[in-house]
Parts: C-alpha cells; structure tokens; sequence
C-alpha cells in the first residue's frame, strides 16, 4: 500500500469543498430519501445521477456516496418512529426500536441507531480501505452452492426473530416462503400460482410494497382499532430528547454488537447479490444468539437496534470493494455507481488498482467522509425526527398510510402495487392481532427466490448430487454456522419461555441495562 499517496488523497478530498459540499448535500437528501417508506438508497441514487453528469469524478462520486450512506441511516428513523422500514435494509431495525420508542425512548433509539450507523459504516470504510483484495478474493469464489449456504445460514435466524412463540414464528417463516414462489421462474420461465391476467405478479410479489403494507398499513389498521376500542389515547405524545449521541453506558453496552455488526455487513455487502437487509437480519440473530440476556430481544433493547444498524451500513463499504477490485456491483446502488464510473471514463476492476491508484484512495475518502457527513447531519436531526410522533393520532395515522402508498406507488409507478401493499396491510394486521411475528415472513420474502434460484443453479451443474455440497469449504463453513445458530436459537427460546413462565403472567420480567 503506498501510504504517501493515501494519506495525499484523504488529504485532498478533505480539504476540496467541493467535494465536502457534494458529500454532505448527499448526505442530508439520503437521510430524507430514506426516511420515507418505499424511496430506497437505489432510488436515490438513481434520481440524482443526471445532477453529477457535469461535475469531476470525486465531487459526483461523493454526492452519490452521501445520499447512499444518509439513507441507510434514514430508514431507521422512520422504522423507530412509526413501525414503518424507510428502506428493507431497516426492516430488522423495527423488531427493537419501535418498542423502544413505543416506551417513550425514541430519541435514545435515534441516537444509539446513528452513533451504530456512523460506526458501521466507519469499519466498513476501513475494510474497504486495508481489506479490498483479500475479501474480493474470497468473494469471488462465491458461486451458486455458495450462495445457496448464504441464504440458508440467513433462513436459520427465523427462530431468533420469531418473538414469543417459536411455532407461529416458524408458521410465518412457512407462510413466507410459500408466497416468495408465486411468480416466473427464474430457471425455466414457467409461471407459478399467478391467475390468469394479473402480469403484476410475473415478477413475483413486489417487496418494497409488501414490507410497506406488513408493517405501516397495518400498523395504521391496528392503531385505529386500539384507538376505537379505547386501548389508545388519539391525543399526541410529548416526547423530550435529551440528547443526540448515545450515553457512555449506552456505548459500553452496545460496542460489541456495534463491531460485529459491522464486520458482519462489510463481509456479506461484497458478495455479489447479498445487501443490508440480509446481513441486518444475520447480525440480529448473532447478537441475539450470543447475548447473556436474549429475553430483552424484541422488547426494545440498545443491543438489537445497534447490531442491525451497525450491519446494514457496513455494507457500504462492503458493497465498494467487489465494485473497485474486481468490476462486480456488490448491490443495486454500487450498480448505479458503476455506471457512473463508466461516464467519467473510468473502469473499475483490477488494473484500476495499478492505474488509476489516486482514484481509488480518493473514493474511499469519500465513503469516510460521507459517513461523517451522515453523523453530523443525524446529529441535527434527530429533535426535529422525534416530533413526528407529536403529531395528534388523527393527523399522523391517514399521513403514515398516505405517505406508505404513495411510496409503494412509487417504486414502478403502478397502482397494482398500491393494491399490494394494502392486501399485504390486512394481512398484516390479523397476524398482529393473532401474535403471528411478521419479520419471519419478511425475511423468507428476501431470502426465499435467493435460496431457491441458487439451489436449482447448484443441482443442474452438479447434475444432481446434492452431497456434493461437503466438497466446498465455504458451504461447510456455513453449514456449521446455521446449526450453531438453530442450536443456540433454540437453547435462548427455551430460556426466554422459562423466564416468562417464572414472572407468572407470561411477560418477560423487567431488567436494568448495563
């Protein structure tokens, strides 16, 4: 590594303001882009990219990278704030920060949500910096049994986020996995469980609008019934936020999940294909798996929210380094830069490395820079966040569900997914009020079609040898993590029942953090 010229580049991308005025504008447009249900990191990126067309490489590459890591932050606040997933990348984030925020901590779930972004996506900056060709390396030998171990190690956290009861959640899990096959198949092309004319549904279920209608439409629908049987008061919530950045004591009970939540999600973003909502959900399930206390998971804990948030950012900087080293888009935003690379003349891959050498130090000083920028711009915020659920009941509810739509809507322009994400709402809502947990169905929804095409992928190439899976050292590894990680699932789900039984009404008993 030439330090001289690294140390040169951070130097210059710091000090062009520019280059920090782009980064930062990015920034601020990707927090609001984030926050809003439907209008994901891809889309903001692609919105923006006209407006880089006229500037040098690092500025436009900063804009694009600000608005990237702003909205991974953004979809918690409205995650944390209104049980609604700005971007599926937060989807894990609701399963502890709407309650906490529900106990009247939303501007402490805010805080330990932005300092576990900043600090995710910090690591994931470092990875990218001094890690780039080792893990391209190890990326690169992913293929499809590979792939295939990935989804299924993801699919074996289901029991981890299966809330109170592991039957109804692995009932879920099925019900997910069930509706993730309706669609074109993407091996052979024949149409599965579609009826005759409704060609919204070749694609197979559309995501965001389904992850918009489980969790906001329904949300709406059950706080409108609490509030008509008399179990919710319509009158607003004074909310007091006392600070911006998480407590020492916070920091000390959060660091670990904030560190393995970032190497989690700076590993699974460079593989080609995977993303912040797969490795949110893979870092919740360790941290619950490896906690003292997995009886607080699900019940508003730092920990949860620090280690789905700390994940999904540092995919950012996960997701650059197959697009620097090898040419390859690490997700659906790296895609967009690749192309704008492209248009600048540049193109990345490995002699990027030899010749353009300034280049690349100089984008990782703007992935640095962009999650400084997401810090001090969450920093401002968050009191400004927090008075959203200050709104009366009557005027928040009907803006929730308009906004919800109007995003699911947004996506492909399409009122059939507007119809979507209003089925998936009712849907929603009688599993709610039934006790079934939606993020199992969420979750099979994201992984399912990865499993499945990858799976069939594997079998064609092996002929149909599936034991030939114990050849590839990636997929043994795998295999082994997603037994440990049913076997301690299993062990906490016991422990949490044994602790409810004990508090003699079903409850988890109290207990002080720290």
């Amino acid at each position: 590594m030439n330090w001289d010229l690294l140390l040169s580049s951070y130097a210059g991308v710091m000090a062009d303001p520019r280059t920090v005025l782009m980064v930062f504008l990015g920034a601020a447009g990707g927090v609001f882009i984030g926050a809003i249900p439907g209008l994901t990191a891809t889309m903001g990126v692609a919105l923006l990219i006209p407006f880089s067309f006229g500037m040098d490489l690092v500025p436009s590459v900063g804009l694009l990278l600000g608005i990237y890591c702003g909205a991974m932050y953004g979809g918690s606040i409205s995650a944390i704030l209104i049980h609604t997933p700005g971007t599926p990348a937060a989807a894990a984030t609701v399963m502890d920060g709407y309650p906490m925020a529900q106990k009247g901590e939303a501007g402490r779930a805010l805080s330990i949500a932005l300092f576990s972004s900043f600090c995710g996506g910090i690591i994931g900056a470092i990875c990218m910096t001094f890690l780039s060709p080792l893990i391209a390396s190890a990326a690169l030998a992913f293929g499809p049994a590979e792939m295939f171990m990935l989804a299924f190690f993801g699919l074996s956290v289901i029991i981890a986020i299966s809330g109170k009861s592991v039957v109804k959640g692995l009932m879920s899990a099925f019900f997910g996995l069930l509706i993730a096959t309706i669609g074109m198949d993407k091996t052979c092309g024949y149409l599965r469980f579609i009826p005759k004319g409704v060609y919204g549904l070749y694609e197979g279920i559309p995501f965001i609008p389904a992850l918009i209608g489980l969790f906001a439409a329904a949300e709406v629908f059950s706080s409108v019934e609490r509030i008509a049987r008399g179990e919710q008061s319509s009158a607003k919530t004074t909310l007091k936020v006392n600070r911006v950045l998480p407590s020492w004591a916070d920091i000390r009970t959060i660091w670990k999940n904030i560190l393995t939540g970032g190497l989690i999600g700076s590993f699974i973003g460079a593989i080609p294909g995977a993303g912040g909502d797969i490795s949110a959900f893979v870092s919740y399930g360790v941290a619950k798996s490896t906690s003292r206390h997995p009886e607080r998971f699900g019940q508003g804990t730092p920990e949860g929210v620090a280690a789905t948030e700390s994940a999904n950012n540092g995919c950012s900087g996960g997701a650059m380094i197959p697009l620097l080293s090898l040419g390859v888009p690490g997700d659906s935003v790296t895609a967009i830069l690749l192309g704008a690379f492209i248009m600048k003349g540049i193109q990345p891959g490995p002699m990027m490395y030899v010749d353009k050498l300034d280049t690349v130090y100089a984008v990782f000083a703007a992935l640095l820079l962009a999650n400084l920028a997401m810090l001090i711009v969450g920093m401002a915020g968050i009191r400004f966040f927090t008075k959203i659920i200050s709104v009366e009941k009557k005027i928040l509810l009907p803006s929730i569900l308009v906004i919800s739509l109007v995003g699911a809507y947004a996506i492909n322009q399409n009122v059939f997914d507007v119809g979507v994400a209003l089925v998936f709402g009712l849907i929603g809502y009688l599993m709610q009020k039934y006790e079934f947990p939606l993020s199992p169905i969420l979750l099979t929804l994201i992984l399912g079609p990865l499993s499945e095409s990858n799976f069939r992928r594997f079998m064609q190439i092996k002929d149909g040898n599936f034991f030939s899976i114990f050849t590839h050292p990636i997929c043994v590894v795998f295999m082994v993590l997603s037994v440990a990680s049913l076997v301690f699932s299993v062990f906490n789900q016991r422990k949490i029942n044994r602790l409810g039984t004990e508090s003699g009404d079903g409850e988890i008993p109290p207990t002080q953090e720290g």
